[in-house]
């Protein structure tokens, strides 16, 4: 199965609604969600700081910051 990661970190209200966004897309797509919180790793927090939440799939980042539906549901299908 795909894997989205999911770079968040606790008490981010950006993060609980690209959760959201993410679960309402999970299904539609079909892949799962590895969530990694940046708090636990100095080298994620230094490198995803300032983007949170960040959604990569493929190894590549195809949304960070203000996550909305249809952006992502348009660039997660054109990966697939």
């Amino acid at each position: 199965m795909k894997e989205v990661i999911f770079y968040t970190r606790e008490k981010c209200g950006l993060c609980t609604d690209a959760k959201i966004t993410l679960k309402l897309l999970q299904d539609e797509i079909g892949f799962s969600i590895k969530e990694k919180n940046i708090d636990e790793s100095d080298e994620l927090t230094e490198r995803f700081g300032l983007m949170i939440p960040v959604v990569e799939f493929k190894g590549e980042i195809v949304q960070y910051g203000q996550i909305d539906y249809f952006t992502l549901s348009k660039r997660l299908h054109e990966k697939t």
